[in-house]
């Protein structure tokens, strides 16, 4: 772990054709947004993977020049970058088809990651005199565990480096059983290494079930902060909607429950210097439509903008293709044609945004739906 890059052609389609086999699970990533799929298949110079969101997820979640993929391989969870290349069919049903990357790395750096949230398992293991011990998992990894004997001290019975075997019946259909050597002992717990490495049937759903903890550790982290940023320099961390349409803004206000509040500035410099005395968190251009003075007005308005002020084009009776090609011209966090009512996924967006920029984290995780 920690320094694994795979970077030929052969070792990354190597490695994704073994994902595809075994259905392996893999996270989506944008700078705003996560969702939750499965490898599929392998093709000439894409891969294949499990539709598990709407077509609007999909276009507007997907289509971004920053799409990453992650997943759990042996001991490593790899990352790469690809993009979306449109739909394909497997086994009959709907696909993702996704651009193979150059590389594969390292998502983690610090080793073996360590499930800290392991639930209450009790562990089967023995000590060098081969006498039955029982404790509770604290911890474990790929490569090693934590255990704790609420009962007895340890520190007299192992020494570092000592042979033992030991069961963690972790659930019906994954259970550990074999040899490892203790790494060290302090009081009641004792930590110990899989040696040898645990055999490939044990190890591939092991690695699958530590990877889920870990991202559902990284979700609750980021739902521990309100999402409310107020940027630095000033009292606001409103959302500012440059429009001259007070219709959108009354529809946008009745959807966007749980996200700082919105108000509405002229699309003028007049009006883009009155939403930046408050320090606004995100602004939202509006766009009624694409023609060439439109274009125009809204480049003026954007070259004004600080560096890192984020915003997004919010389209109307507009095509998605073109707004979205102004909106990586224009370097926007994203571009959204909005329909008749705004969808819960438009709001997932918004919260995606801010917390990228306010929080320093990584985009929420859309909700599952069925293929």
């Amino acid at each position: 772990m920690g320094q694994f890059v795979a970077n030929t052609t052969e070792e990354v389609q190597g490695i994704l054709a073994l994902a595809s086999a075994n259905r392996e699970l893999l996270i989506l990533v944008t700078p705003y947004l996560r969702f939750e799929s499965n490898f599929l298949q392998l093709e000439e110079g894409a891969f294949h993977a499990r539709v598990t969101m709407g077509a609007e997820d999909a276009m507007y979640g997907l289509r971004s020049s920053d799409l990453r993929f992650r997943f759990p391989h042996a001991t490593r969870f790899l990352d790469g970058k690809t993009r979306m290349l449109g739909f394909g069919v497997v086994e009959g049903r709907r696909s993702l088809r996704l651009e193979i990357p150059k590389a594969l790395q390292d998502d983690d750096q610090r080793g073996a990651y360590r499930a800290e949230r392991v639930g209450r398992i009790e562990v089967s293991f023995s000590t060098p005199r081969f006498d039955l011990r029982s404790g509770l998992l604290t911890n474990l990894s790929a490569t090693g565990a934590r255990i704790y004997a609420p009962h007895e001290n340890l520190e007299g019975a192992f020494q570092a480096g000592d042979p033992m075997t030991v069961t963690i019946p972790i659930s019906e259909e994954l259970k550990i059983n074999g040899p490892a050597l203790v790494r060290w002992t302090q009081g009641r717990s004792l930590a110990l290494e899989f040696i040898p490495v645990l055999p490939e049937p044990v190890l591939t759903p092991l690695s699958r079930w530590i990877f889920q903890r870990r991202e559902e550790d990284k979700d609750r982290l980021r739902g521990l902060t309100p999402v409310n940023p107020t940027p630095s320099g000033g009292e606001g961390g409103d959302l500012v909607l440059v429009s001259s349409s007070a219709e959108l803004e009354q529809g946008l206000r009745d959807c966007l429950v749980g996200l700082p509040p919105l108000r509405r500035v002229s699309p003028t410099m007049a009006g883009l210097k009155e939403a930046a005395m408050n320090h606004p968190a995100l602004l939202l251009f509006h766009l009624p439509s694409l023609g060439l003075d439109e274009r125009k007005r809204l480049r003026a308005l954007v070259e004004v903008l600080l560096p890192r002020q984020p915003f997004l084009l919010l389209g109307t009776g507009v095509e998605a293709s073109a707004l979205m090609e102004l909106g990586t011209e224009l370097k926007a966090a994203a571009a959204f044609v909005l329909g008749p009512k705004p969808s819960p996924f438009f709001q997932r967006l918004l919260q995606g945004i801010l917390r990228r920029h306010y929080e320093g984290g990584e985009g929420v995780m859309a909700p599952k739906e069925p293929a």
